[in-house]
């Protein structure tokens, strides 16, 4: 199995910054992508920004240019840095591998998500 261990989140003024960290590990073969998601109560997770094996990163619209996410390849571990934190980003954050297990079988493992609010 692949565990996902995530720190960081908690709470910020609108225009602050926070960083979320992301380790996974556990039966992996070959990570595929990493990532964070949110979901805000009574809505659906959504995608905030992934980073592919090739270092290809995608963002929300609503996060461009305010969040970067990188990766330690060699620690399989996941950085989201956040600034210019609005109120409307506030959810629980959950970090996303999609990796092989073995030569054949991969899978979408998921973190336990972690609280980011932005309020005054």
């Amino acid at each position: 199995q692949v565990q996902l261990v995530e720190s960081g989140g908690g709470l910020v003024q609108p225009g602050g910054s926070l960083s979320l960290s992301c380790v996974a590990s556990g039966s992996i073969f070959r990570i595929i992508a990493m990532g964070w998601y949110r979901q805000d109560p009574g809505k659906e997770r959504e995608l905030v920004a992934t980073i592919n094996a090739g270092g290809g990163r995608d963002y929300a619209d609503s996060v461009k240019d305010r969040f970067t996410i990188s990766r330690i390849i060699t620690g399989n571990t996941v950085h989201l840095q956040m600034t210019s934190l609005k109120p409307e980003d506030t959810a629980v954050y959950y970090c996303n591998t999609r990796a092989y297990v073995s030569t054949s079988e991969w899978g979408d493992y998921w973190g336990q998500g972690t609280q980011v609010t932005v309020s005054s």
